[in-house]
């Protein structure tokens, strides 16, 4: 029987929520139209994501972003792009390279969050307003969305709690964490430690470097030779990537029906879940995040105010007041992918039900 998705209410922000006020209030940086010259739809916006690894950033955000930009300039707007591809000095100089071309505005998902933000002092220096995407990074940002992510990580370990029932008391976990040069990793983490701590034992917990599911492979095999294959009762995985490693490396060991959780909803990650590998994965609306990020960027390169577009203020270690939207997430898992992934047109049920899946989908009813 399938259950409605329903999105999960942003409970304990991913960042400090400041009440909001004035521009003037919240600091003239974050002013739209105090420097920002009035442009008409010919403008430039520069987009920078940090990796290509992960499906999400080439599949969804980069054309929707692009997509959303020509909607709101009659066409005539222009996204300029650059993957950093996990390097955080490559990412540096990308920004440098904006600035040289004069775009009018940036939108920037930062490798490392606080390597970035000379960068964003020297664009904001040219006259450069700078919309932080998906992670919050430092510096003086004009405009920033993402998920509510500690609630992401809470809804990871709250699935992970569900998965394992009545053993969770006497169960002994993996904790397999992002990489600790990402804001998100560690609210993510925050999260899932306030759903999980006190109520299972975490045998062994890593942050795992760059998010690379070979790393998270090799941790999860340490964990494994440390804590015993038989010792090993559920798995918390940040991401569906890092699950996939992960559960590579269980199999490898001979370990089964073990939950691992995952997030993005990437399709080898709907697979998984499927076919009972994967239990779970936090389903994002990208699309939702995406279109305001575009409409943030073209707003602050237009001059104009984003009171209409950010219902909500955050604070980073840098800048204060900073207007922001956070986007809900939806808990994903076989009950719920039809009203998830495909309704939201992520995926199609042949995408997902290729010949080597469709015996599985057959079983949870996904026809």
């Amino acid at each position: 029987m399938r259950r409605a998705a329903v999105a999960i209410a942003a409970g304990a922000m991913a960042v400090s929520l400041a009440a909001c006020g004035s521009a003037k209030e919240s600091g003239d940086s974050n002013d739209s139209s105090d420097s920002a010259a009035k442009k008409g739809d010919d403008i430039k916006v520069g987009l920078l994501l940090p990796e290509n690894q992960t499906a999400r950033y080439e599949k969804f955000d980069k054309p929707m972003i692009e997509k959303k930009v020509k909607e709101l300039t009659n066409n005539k707007g222009e996204v300029v792009y650059a993957n950093a591809k996990q390097d955080a000095s490559l990412q540096n100089q990308q920004v440098d390279t904006m600035v040289t071309n004069k775009v009018d505005v940036l939108i920037v998902d930062a490798v490392d969050y606080k390597a970035i933000a000379g960068s964003v002092k020297k664009a904001k220096d040219a006259g450069i307003k700078v919309v932080a995407f998906d992670r919050l990074a430092e510096g003086p940002i004009d405009a920033y969305t993402s998920f509510d992510n500690v609630t992401v990580g809470k809804t990871q370990g709250e699935a992970l709690l569900q998965a394992l029932g009545d053993k969770a008391k006497d169960a002994q976990i993996v904790m397999m964490n992002g990489s600790s040069t990402d804001p998100n990793a560690a609210q993510f983490k925050e999260g899932a430690h306030a759903a999980l701590d006190g109520k299972v034992k975490v045998g062994r917990e890593y942050d795992t470097k760059e998010w690379k599911p070979e790393n998270a492979n090799a941790n999860m095999e340490g964990a494994i030779s440390a804590l015993g294959k038989d010792k090993i009762q559920g798995v918390y995985s940040a991401n569906d990537g890092m699950a996939g490693g992960i559960i590579t490396a269980l199999k490898a060991a001979g370990i089964s029906n073990v939950p691992v959780t995952g997030q993005d909803a990437e399709l080898a990650g709907v697979q998984r879940i499927v076919t009972g590998e994967q239990y779970m994965s936090v389903f994002k609306s990208y699309p939702k995040e995406a279109e305001t990020a575009a409409e943030m960027a073209v707003a602050l390169a237009k001059g104009e105010s984003l009171d209409s577009i950010a219902n909500d203020k955050v604070d980073s270690a840098t800048a204060k007041g900073i207007p922001a939207v956070i986007v809900p997430v939806v808990s994903l898992t076989k009950d719920n992918i039809k009203e998830t992934v495909i309704k939201d047109g992520f995926y199609t049920i042949d995408e997902i039900c290729t010949d080597k899946y469709k015996a599985a989908c057959d079983k949870i009813g996904l026809k």
